[in-house]
């Protein structure tokens, strides 16, 4: 697989081979029964689009326990979905076997075959020795093209009506994050550019609004998953060939008009995909098809515009509960600018809103500056007097803060000047940043810096958390009171992510013979980091700027009590392979001073991988005879909206749309025992506290009753 982005390792102990991608810092093995040695085959064979294939001789496959497997005909079509201690077999002939791994693959090969499942793992048996074709596909997705457009908004729509050209597909399907592509990239120019491999697809639906900034942002993720074109019009509407319109500025407004009729059509099109490529048990389709009595079998194979009709004639409370928790809601500032970062958060079904206010917050509340606060509590600033001066700070740089409005999404972010409060600040560099990422075919890279020894239990706490899994290769460095020239060479070198503790001023990082800022770097090697130090909004911009892709920073000064007990939790959670955002949202709930945090770059970058795809957390309510549950599933990058989920719980018995809760399940001890030993699971107690992923102890459980 030399040059492509994917890799592949033949294993030894046990035997077998590893594909990796290189980019996307993704990997998974493939055990066999013996060694192997793969060859190079043809990728244009597979039945499903690969990037690369390779063949290789083997009697048994296995794969860990979390990897779903779909057997399927030689047409494609689904003959079985073999889950969590369940076992499949099929006669002879032709099959295709799909693993739902961290790499899309797709395996070829002649029957009969035996599939059986244990608690750790899935075995996939041929009987004797087979020529077994394996097909591998990288999620990673790039914009085909760039777009240029003026400030004028009839050419910002011409722009905008091209991102539904990276759909792979106008049927019900596209709900599945694999089939929706990359919008094209968006400039600002002297005239408009449509490159020919990104015009606007040939749809029956299309999208009138006002010619404002306003309207065009709010609308965008709606055109873009519908493949609409937009087009003026005076009043906001969704409009199809068959005659069929539909009022998008209703009684709260254009943006929940855009945003309740897309999650509308998403989940319609989840429940009525069942009868496509994946006809499964889901629990979504079993609810809504009671409420509302639609054929949605028949459903499946109608053109666009009939399916959005039926849809929108449903009533929205009729399936309101069933709409997954969407994970994003992006605040736009109504300026052209803006539109060049718009493709990057669409591509994440953000919804999109314009701020009501464009004025500037006061800030979250500040801690008393100088080394010790409190009585003595040592705070992260070196400081000295009362409060350093924030607000005057930013007015000098042009910045205020600004707070967005509170929405029901998982995450919050923000696009256009201002220092975002409780929301990520996204900038477009940072997406550059991570497109521009070169291949890595090592270890996970960590490297925990404390410059400040009074520190050092944050820094330990973070080296014991770090790299515990043995599913992941880690390289873990600890590293403390580094001088500048010393701290200039490890910001410039690679690493995963930057877990930094210590003092941060206006002149930048505290060295142990002076300061350096982040601005006088020429590059950096960092993909993510955490600043956990007072007031590191500013040098985690300046890291952005210089190659990292997203980092946690802090607004103002903060309590190292508070700092320690927020960057274990996000050390937790990273290391599960949860996203940097969604850490820190979880994280910040779990102190006083969570409001002082944000994230700076984008904050989908993940540090390491989710063994089940789909990351989720635990909460225990109680664990006295048997243990009382509750399990939220997340979204992140590898398994965006429209992921199907299951937990490995024999108490549960059919697939959710990930970013939902699973509430009131109740199993033994023994059981979650087992459940949380199959891959990382972050349990939450009463009190919010996250205990060790592999020990359920009786201590973490006490703290429940």
């Amino acid at each position: 697989m030399d040059g492509t982005i994917l890799a592949l390792d033949v294993l030894d102990d046990p035997p077998g081979v590893e594909v990796i991608d290189q980019l996307e810092r993704l990997r998974y093995q493939l055990w066999t029964d013996s060694s192997v040695s793969p060859t190079p085959t043809d990728s244009d064979a597979f039945h499903f689009p690969v990037s690369n294939a390779f063949e290789m001789t083997a009697r048994t496959l296995s794969v860990p326990a979390t990897v779903s497997i779909c057997l399927r005909d030689d047409a494609g079509g689904m003959i079985a979905d073999v889950g969590h201690l369940e076992e499949e077999s099929v006669a002879d002939g032709e099959y295709i076997i799909e693993l739902g791994a961290q790499i899309k693959t797709y395996i070829e090969v002649e029957g009969p075959i035996e599939i059986t499942s244990d608690l750790l793992e899935k075995e996939i048996a041929f009987g004797q020795a087979r020529v077994v074709r394996v097909g591998v596909r990288s999620r990673h997705e790039r914009p085909a093209a760039t777009v240029t457009t003026t400030e004028d908004p009839r050419d910002m729509m011409a722009a905008v009506s091209t991102f539904g050209s990276a759909l792979k597909s106008q049927s019900p399907e596209r709900s599945y994050p694999t089939l929706r592509g990359h919008p094209p990239s968006i400039e600002i120019g002297d005239t408009l550019d449509v490159p020919a491999v990104v015009q606007p697809p040939e749809t029956d639906v299309r999208i009138e609004i006002p010619e404002t900034y306003e309207a065009i942002f709010t609308a965008a993720p709606l055109a873009y998953y519908l493949g609409a074109e937009l087009q003026p019009g005076t009043a906001p509407r969704l409009v199809t060939d068959g005659g069929f319109a539909y009022a998008l500025d209703q009684p709260d407004g254009l943006e929940d008009g855009v945003a309740r009729t897309l999650k509308q059509l998403f989940t319609l099109d989840c429940v009525t995909r069942v009868d496509g490529l994946y006809n499964i048990e889901l629990h979504e389709r079993n609810v809504i098809e009671q409420r509302v009595g639609l054929d949605f079998a028949s459903l499946y194979s109608r053109p666009l515009s009939e399916q959005v009709a039926v849809y929108l004639s449903v009533p929205y409370e009729k399936i309101d509960d069933c709409i997954p928790t969407w994970r994003l809601t992006t605040h736009v500032r109504p300026e052209p600018s803006s539109i060049e970062q718009l493709p990057y958060v669409v591509n994440d079904l953000s919804l999109v809103r314009i701020p009501e206010t464009l004025d500037a917050s006061e800030g979250p509340a500040n801690v008393s500056g100088g080394q010790t606060a409190r009585g003595g509590t040592l705070t992260r600033s070196t400081a000295t007097g009362t409060t350093r001066a924030t607000t005057e700070r930013t007015e000098e740089n042009e910045e205020r803060y600004v707070e967005p409005a509170t929405t029901d999404s998982l995450e919050q972010a923000w696009i256009g000047d201002g220092i975002p409060i409780g929301a990520t600040k996204l900038t477009k560099q940072a997406f550059e940043n991570w497109f521009e990422r070169e291949k890595v075919d090592g270890d996970i890279s960590i490297t925990i810096l404390v410059n400040d020894d009074r520190m050092n239990e944050e820094g330990d706490i973070a080296n014991e958390v770090y790299g515990d899994r043995d599913d992941l290769p880690f390289d873990i460095s600890v590293r403390n009171d580094l001088s500048v020239a010393e701290l200039r060479a490890t910001l410039s070198d690679d690493h995963s992510f930057l877990h930094y503790v210590g003092h941060i001023e206006e002149e930048g990082f505290k060295c142990s013979d002076g300061m350096l800022d982040a601005a006088t770097l020429d590059s950096t090697g960092i993909d993510a980091f955490m600043l956990n130090a007072c007031s590191s909004y500013r040098q985690g911009l300046n890291l952005i700027n210089a190659g990292a892709v997203g980092g946690i920073v802090t607004l103002n000064d903060i309590i190292n009590e508070e700092a320690i007990k927020i960057g274990e939790t996000v050390a937790y959670l990273l290391n599960a392979g949860f996203p940097l955002d969604t850490s820190l949202s979880i994280a910040r709930e779990q102190s006083a001073l969570g409001g002082q945090y944000i994230i700076v770059g984008t904050g989908e970058i993940m540090i390491t991988q989710q063994p089940g795809m789909v990351p989720f957390l635990v909460d225990l309510h109680s664990i006295e005879n048997d243990a009382e549950i509750s399990i939220m599933s997340y979204v992140n990058k590898e398994a965006r909206l429209g992921t199907i989920f299951t937990p490995f719980l024999n108490t549960v018995d059919d697939y959710s749309l990930a970013s939902r809760i699973l509430e009131d399940i109740t199993i033994s001890r023994k059981k979650l025992k087992e459940f949380v030993t199959l891959q990382p699971v972050p349990i939450q107690t009463k009190e919010g506290v996250y205990i060790d992923l592999n020990e359920l102890t009786e201590t973490a459980a006490s703290s429940k009753q």
